[in-house]
């Protein structure tokens, strides 16, 4: 229908193309203003007249229309109002597919995305998971519209905490209680070192030393970085199970670690490296942007030299279209120098192809997490409590559904989900168990409750089968077109997320879909004798349970039947 009214308004606009009149065709905020707008100011000083005249002239020339039932002129708009059961027709014939929202735009590209990377040896805290929920968010974003997505952990295995790490082992730790506590133990002593560090400078240099031993080859240095990432990495991945989600690769600094070399090769080759204090910089001052750091005085490799090398070796190996990185903000400048330096080494793509996608902090109770001050909460911990909140409401209120431990995981996992997707992803997220759990705000149990209503009512009619084969008619009172508007929006929606890099796009329009289809349910039984009458309705429900369970999808978040 969209497309028609855009074809209507190309054949009598002169100086605008279909793909821009489709562009800033409106759908405006209340129904009596038509179920389309379209705005002419654009217009005014191409055709130099009032944008009001302008809109009179092409209503004019349109005519009648038969899919249109009128079209108005309110100031500088013309508004559409489409024959409503043509409308809903194309709207259901649409919504009821298979695929809808799928679509082919990322057709043979491939993008990188690289989140989640916690530093390995330390705890993955409550912090970490933003990175992981909106770079997975992402990746299920990006595969909608036909990308292959490369989901890449770039774990923090490498670097002079390691160093601190093996000399706090070394001084104050023990097999059997690294065994016993695994990275709880690693963590107890990676604080110590920082509190010990700062009554006694020499430990710095003891863990600088190490780190070089590690970049030389050490026996004794890698063994101990080996066992500790192990350890590392068991727990990890029993917190991305809770989360229901994985990685195409476990590729952490220490993979480049033999790549850094060629960095520095191209970047001395291309005259761009310089000293500095002993170090080697690559001096970005022409572009207001501190000196990115490339080898420390000691010639060992700092994380922005594996940046760039992986930067390379993914260019070459998967051949990008994008490569994401979805850190937090306070990463920007390191980001910026990066991209900046690869940029400078003569690679044009470096410009639109390379994208920080940065977030804001998550704090406790107005203090940000510090594994240096142990000011924590583990990630899996926070899991586990929103499961067994979430089954504590379920004994209390639904005692007798089936697969109770399954629903509380879904509804709990789900919870913290939509908890940081709801969030513009650049703002900071106070972490609340009263907001997170609540199952009648702007929450992920409202979205999901609202799920499975649709999935009870669906269970009570025995015999409906989605069909667009219904009378039309039925659906044109006010609740029931505001409900398909919403659901309508879903493709574009999925569209706006992907390039605004913004999951929230998609939280808030699950949230829009589940009030409005409440607003129906209230206004509308469903479950009524006239057979005409309950199964349009009956198919408002089915599209609308379906497009919230493809919504929740792209935010990583399974429905529960029952609640």
């Amino acid at each position: 229908m969209k497309s028609k009214i855009v074809d209507l308004i190309a054949k009598n606009v002169e100086g605008l193309s279909a793909d821009e009149i489709n562009d800033i065709l409106e759908i405006p905020p209340k129904p009596e203003l038509g179920d389309f707008a379209f705005p002419c100011f654009r217009l005014a000083k191409t055709m130099r007249k009032a944008p009001q005249m302008i809109a009179s002239d092409i209503k004019e020339a349109i005519g009648d229309v038969d899919f249109l039932d009128d079209i108005q002129v309110q100031g500088a708009y013309i508004n559409f109002f489409v024959n409503k059961e043509l409308y809903l027709k194309s709207m259901i014939s649409a919504a009821i597919q298979d695929n809808f929202g799928q679509q082919t735009l990322g057709e043979g590209k491939t993008i990188c995305i690289d989140y989640s990377s916690p530093n390995v040896a330390k705890n993955f805290h409550v912090g970490h998971l933003r990175t992981t929920i909106i770079g997975n968010s992402l990746y299920k974003i990006f595969s909608k519209l036909g990308y292959k997505v490369v989901r890449i952990n770039h774990l923090g295995d490498w670097g002079t905490q390691f160093g601190k790490l093996i000399v706090a082992y070394k001084r104050w730790g023990s097999e059997e209680a690294v065994k016993k506590d695994g990275v709880a133990e690693l963590m107890k002593l990676y604080v110590r070192f920082h509190d010990e560090a700062a009554k006694d400078d020499s430990l710095n240099d003891e863990a600088r030393a190490w780190f070089v031993k590690m970049e030389q080859g050490d026996e004794e240095a890698l063994s101990i970085w080996q066992w500790f990432k192990d350890i590392s990495l068991i727990e990890y991945k029993r917190t991305y199970d809770l989360l229901g989600m994985d990685f195409d690769y476990y590729m952490g600094e220490s993979f480049y670690r033999d790549k850094t070399d060629d960095v520095v090769k191209k970047l001395t080759d291309a005259k761009l490296l310089t000293e500095s204090e002993g170090a080697k910089i690559v001096d970005l001052e022409a572009y207001d942007m501190a000196p990115c750091l490339i080898l420390k005085n000691d010639g060992s490799s700092i994380y922005a030299t594996r940046d760039l090398a992986a930067i390379f070796y993914r260019k070459e190996n998967y051949n990008f279209s994008k490569c994401i990185y979805v850190t937090g903000q306070e990463q920007k400048l390191h980001f910026a120098q990066v991209f900046k330096v690869v940029e400078l080494l003569g690679n044009e793509w470096a410009k639109d192809q390379l994208i920080h996608v940065p977030y804001g902090l998550v704090s406790l109770e107005g203090a940000k997490l510090s594994t240096r001050s142990g000011n924590i909460i583990y990630a899996e911990d926070i899991l586990l409590e929103a499961i067994s909140k979430i089954k504590a409401i379920i004994e209390e209120k639904n005692p007798n559904i089936p697969d109770k431990d399954a629903t509380a995981r879904k509804i709990g996992i789900g919870a913290v989900l939509f908890n940081d997707l709801y969030n513009q992803r650049i703002k900071d997220v106070s972490f609340s168990w009263d907001k997170l759990l609540n199952f009648d705000g702007e929450t992920g149990p409202y979205v999901q409750y609202t799920y499975a209503r649709c999935a009870s009512i669906l269970r009570k009619i025995d015999d409906y089968t989605p069909t667009t084969d219904i009378d039309y008619s039925v659906l044109t009172n006010p609740e029931a077109m505001e409900l398909l508007k919403e659901i309508s929006r879903f493709p574009k929606v999925i569209l706006d997320a992907s390039e605004k890099y913004e999951p929230s796009v998609v939280a808030r329009f699950s949230i829009a879909v589940a009030q409005a289809f409440n607003k129906f349910y209230n206004s509308c039984h469903v479950n009524v004798e006239d057979k005409n009458v309950r199964d349009a309705r009956v198919t408002l429900v089915y599209l609308t349970k379906k497009t919230i369970k493809d919504a929740l999808e792209l935010l990583g978040i399974e429905c529960a039947e029952q609640m």
